[in-house]
């Protein structure tokens, strides 16, 4: 191969690249393809990191965006056995959904394709189509079903059987109830870990929180709350699950590392529902006999801004960006938005009689960043 050195004899392309080089500028100069790409992928994520601290793409977390204002708020109509759903986007209530009689529960599948909804009176769990809101075959369960969960894998739904003490799992890939799981008292209230290994029941009889081992289908210790355990959820890192307290006024944080109930908050009159924030920094708690929403902040435990939203608020969810919280009002037919920011409720949305529960559709951008590497790089 040709040596050329810096005075000695250089080819014409060669000198004719050279000067257009010094035309350009250093800017001209020809980085390796691999450095460029990593230059360029560090860019990339420092845009990324940058539009985080954003509210329209606060929810970027983990390589997934969720889309601002999208997606569909399903509510489950006790005393008109209907779902109503409801468009996010324009705040407006679709044709409601006939379902079995009282539908109480309601849980929708990671992947967004699949809204389950218990109903109470029929002893059997609706499965609804969300592409196309149509009811398919109702599932068959155990006595008096209420609350329900989808594991964070999609695979099996928990629902909880108030009338027989148990939680019947479900198959979500074939439909099929499994072996019920004996838990005593009424069960209630259901939340999983997003790891998926441990689902979290409340029994309202008792005053105790049921950890169910997901692997195994086993129920272990009850874990003694205040009176009335009804709402529970847990935080999106997975630390602590809040159990709202409907006849103690108050609301119990278990830390799940070693499923221990911490020291009661004081709320106001009838917690019933609970949520979290999708960024994990605050819980919502529903109180049903105060016409109100309590906030706590997660980091201290300790109580902060009380939403007046109208009577008997039920169930509250959030979108997946965390700016609008949905509250639900069993005794008015209606959903109240609450603006996150500004702790601000909006104008009632009209649904069924009975409003109970509420889910809403996880409606994810999937951000693969490595992707984006990729064609960056190329």
């Amino acid at each position: 191969m040709a040596q050329f050195s810096r005075g000695g004899p250089q080819p014409r392309e060669f000198r004719a690249g050279l000067l257009r080089r010094r035309a350009l500028g250093r800017s001209a100069v020809r980085v390796p393809a691999g450095r460029r790409a990593l230059s360029l992928l560090t860019a990339a994520l420092m845009v990324l990191a940058s539009l985080v601290a954003t509210p329209a793409v606060s929810a970027l977390m983990l390589g997934t965006a969720y889309a601002a204002a999208t997606g569909t708020a399903y509510v489950t109509n006790f005393s008109s056995d209907s779902v109503t759903p409801i468009d996010l986007a324009t705040n407006t209530a679709g044709a409601p959904i006939p379902v079995d009689r009282g539908p109480s529960g309601v849980a929708i599948t990671p992947d967004g394709a699949t809204a389950y909804v218990t109903n109470q009176f029929s002893d059997s769990v609706t499965p609804i189509d969300v592409a196309t809101n149509t009811a398919g075959t109702p599932i068959p369960v155990d006595g008096g079903p209420w609350g329900i969960a989808v594991t964070p894998d999609g695979a099996t739904a928990y629902v909880t059987n108030f009338g027989d003490g148990m939680v019947t799992p479900i198959d979500v890939a074939t439909n099929t109830a499994g072996t019920p799981i004996p838990t005593g008292g009424r069960p209630l209230g259901i939340a999983i870990t997003p790891n998926g290994a441990t689902a979290y029941v409340t029994n309202i009889d008792d005053g105790t929180v049921i950890p169910i081992t997901v692997a195994t289908n086993t129920a272990g210790t009850p874990i003694p709350v205040d009176g009335g355990p009804w709402g529970i959820a847990v935080t999106p890192d997975g630390a602590t699950a809040y159990v709202a307290n409907r006849f103690s006024g108050s609301v119990t944080p278990i830390a799940t590392a070693t499923n221990t109930a911490g020291t009661a908050i004081p709320v106001v009159d009838g917690p019933c529902g609970v949520a979290i924030t999708p960024n994990g920094a605050t819980v919502y708690v529903t109180n049903r006999l105060s016409e109100s929403v309590t906030l706590i902040e997660v980091a201290t435990n300790t109580t902060g801004t009380t939403i007046p939203v109208g009577p008997g608020p039920t169930a509250v969810a959030f979108t997946p960006d965390g700016v609008t919280a949905y509250v639900t009002h069993h005794s008015s037919s209606l959903v109240t938005p609450i603006t996150i920011a500004t702790s601000t409720p909006g104008s009632p949305i009209s649904t069924g009689a009975g409003p109970t529960a509420i889910a809403i559709t996880p409606s994810p951008v999937k951000t693969d960043l490595a992707a984006i590497g990729g064609k960056l790089a190329g």
